[in-house]
């Protein structure tokens, strides 16, 4: 039977990796490094004979790197090989810098047309300064047409050394002269991780961080200095909400502003001992009094999960929110033959209070190949904080004051899915050139509202039509099993009837967060992100939770479990 080269990769995967199952009794008699030489032997062979034999031409590169990542897979989601090919992007996510013009990308196909994007320069960018916009669509690099391009060639060859020259060609839409060329240099464009910061709540000291890179301590600690300076902040809320972490260094120095030099923060232990290290803070703080809440959700993860765990076990925060992630892994990077890296999973890494956080047990699976949870509500350990209060492993951190996530509707996926936000946004800002409000003076009015509605083309608009194709299936199955006759048929068509979508009434009825969704838009092409942030925050549910609880007398110091310190005693008679 004549293969295929699509298979290829994965019988060398299987038959590399069944070997050693096969001889795993005779590796008992010999010791780890002869088994691993052996074993890599027989992989090498074993590459050689299909190479030689192999009645097609074999892609050395495409079946050694498939064959590498699906080892690696098996292993847990963190360990993955980088090629030499994307270092580069690696290290932009953990040191916040690189050479470009300073944008996101978005690749999308619009009426059976593939295209690449601007969907989001940074403030202050090459990009920004250079007048590039969000909904530009990119048709010349350099000269070059750009027909066909994916975004990864696209963020290629706007990439560069910093100041060197680039021209750039877009189409605009909904101008009137709509294909406009930029000439620019490139620049070490350095993100910014806290993408907010400001008063909000009449009294909180409001700090967005977006990520965990070189520049998150620094940042935090820079703009908590100029918080603390506004007589108005009574309250300090960090919001690491979607922050899906970075380097661990960041999470201590975050946490050492606001506890007292030398707290424990962190234990990292492994299988090897070179692995094991005891984090401490290592700097004066900033101030370890002022009411702190930390906000949190599902997309908490890594180095925030560091920093709201360890507030919360030594009761110097209050976390606001959802449960986050449970990622208690901690990743080194390790260099490669021909300029490719490993980030490997070399230990876990422990709170304060001495609790794992990590959610999923990678080194156990069910029998249908899932993965297991390393404790269940039954079996995971009691810990407890400074104060005393109880804490469990396992499952992330839960939070002490549970304010859950609005569950996604389908009509506001459908929206984000297809872009009808993002087009509108580009729109609407082209038509109003001028007449945006500043971020914490906007809203959504019923014009606003209304005229999104009409810009969405109902023939267009495509539903996930869940409940008509599961009624399909019910209609198909009553059928089969002899339950149709006319009047089950007419209650069908009759629930069928009910079940109809009317997008006029679907789009009134999800108005909030359809509404938060141009805002954003909106807010993005006019103030980058941190109008975004200043205008989300203007409504939001966690933050109006973390403001009753701050304003509600004596419920923070009852939930951190702060014993009131004694009163002073009065001169004179008592």
């Amino acid at each position: 039977m004549k293969k295929t080269l699509k298979y290829l990769a994965w019988t060398l995967i299987v038959s590399a990796l069944a070997v050693p199952v096969a001889l795993a009794d005779d590796d008992k008699t010999v010791n780890d490094d002869a088994a691993v030489a052996r074993h890599l032997d027989i992989f090498n062979t074993l590459y050689k004979e299909l190479n030689t034999f192999y009645v097609d031409t074999i892609d050395a590169q495409k079946a050694i790197e498939n064959a590498i990542n699906a080892m690696l897979g098996d292993i847990d989601p963190y360990t993955e090989y980088i090629p030499a090919k994307e270092t580069d992007e690696f290290m932009t996510i953990s040191t916040g810098e690189y050479g470009g013009i300073g944008s996101y990308l978005l690749e999308r196909t619009v009426d059976g047309k593939k295209g690449v994007y601007i969907s989001g320069p940074y403030e202050g960018s090459p990009a920004a300064r250079a007048g590039l916009r969000s909904g530009d669509r990119i048709i010349m690099i350099d000269g070059d047409s750009t027909a066909g391009w994916t975004s990864d060639q696209v963020s290629k060859r706007l990439k560069g050394q910093a100041n060197t020259h680039l021209t750039v060609t877009v189409v605009r839409p909904y101008d009137e002269d709509s294909i406009k060329t930029f000439s620019f240099n490139r620049e070490t464009i350095s993100v910014n991780p806290v993408a907010y910061y400001g008063v909000t709540r009449d009294n909180i000291g409001y700090i967005c961080l977006t990520t965990f890179n070189e520049k998150s301590a620094q940042q935090v600690r820079d703009a908590l200095i100029e918080l603390k300076k506004d007589p108005r902040v009574k309250n300090i809320v960090l919001d690491l909400r979607s922050n899906g972490g970075g380097i661990v260094e960041g999470a201590i120095q975050i946490v050492g502003c606001f506890v007292p030099k030398g707290t424990q923060v962190l234990q990292m232990r492994g299988r090897d001992k070179s692995s094991e290290r005891t984090y401490k803070t290592t700097v004066e703080p900033v101030d370890t009094e002022i009411p702190l809440a930390v906000l949190i959700d599902g997309g908490s993860a890594s180095a925030s999960e560091i920093t709201a765990g360890a507030l919360q076990d030594l009761d110097r925060a209050v976390i606001v929110g959802s449960r986050s992630f449970g990622k208690g892994l901690v990743q080194s990077t390790r260099s490669l033959p021909y300029d490719g890296m490993l980030k490997v999973t070399i230990a876990k890494y422990y709170i304060p209070s001495g609790r794992l956080i990590q959610e999923v047990d990678y080194g156990n699976r069910n029998d249908d190949g899932t993965y297991k949870k390393t404790t269940t509500d039954s079996t995971a350990r009691v810990f407890y904080t400074a104060h005393g209060r109880e804490v469990r492993e396992g499952g992330g951190i839960n939070p002490d004051v549970k304010v859950e996530q609005r569950e996604l509707k389908r009509i506001v996926y459908n929206i984000m899915r297809d872009q009808w936000d993002f087009d509108f946004g580009t729109k609407y800002v082209a038509e109003h050139e001028g007449e945006i409000p500043e971020p914490a003076d906007f809203v959504v009015t019923d014009e606003i509202f209304n005229e999104f509605k009409a810009f969405i083309n109902p023939e267009k608009f495509e539903y996930d039509k869940v409940c008509e194709q599961q009624l399909a299936t019910l209609r198909k199955t009553a059928t089969a099993e002899g339950y149709m006759n006319d009047s089950t048929a007419a209650q069908f068509d009759r629930l069928e009837a009910m079940l109809k979508h009317d997008l006029d009434h679907d789009l009134d009825l999800h108005r909030r967060d359809i509404a938060f969704l141009i805002g954003q838009e909106i807010m993005d092409r006019v103030y980058y992100q941190h109008g975004q942030v200043q205008n989300s925050i203007k409504d939001d549910d966690l933050l109006d939770a973390a403001k009753k609880m701050f304003d509600t007398p004596g419920e923070y110091a009852r939930i951190l479990n702060i014993k009131a310190k004694p009163a002073k005693k009065k001169k004179g008679k008592q």
